[in-house]
């Protein structure tokens, strides 16, 4: 498999990006992001995709600590 061009990642990222805002607006209503889903994965390899999805993940996830700090549960660290 031959790397993107580099207007081929511009499209990539910016049907990302586009897919992201989309999510970020209707966080409760996911399904209307669907076109922005599929365009994404057809402007963008596969490898890319599930690397942009596992980073989404964890930049909400990183987010969502910055905001409410981290609380551990009762049982961490008791064995």
């Amino acid at each position: 498999m031959a790397a993107p061009t580099m207007e081929e990642r511009k499209a990539c990222w910016a049907a990302r990006d586009e897919f992201w805002r989309c999510l970020d607006t209707h966080t409760e209503d996911a399904p209307r992001c669907e076109k922005l889903r599929r365009s994404f994965e057809s402007l963008c390899p596969q490898q890319w995709v599930k690397y942009f999805d596992k980073r989404r993940d964890f930049l909400k996830y990183k987010e969502k600590l910055e905001s409410e700090g981290f609380h551990p549960t009762e049982t961490a660290g008791k064995s």
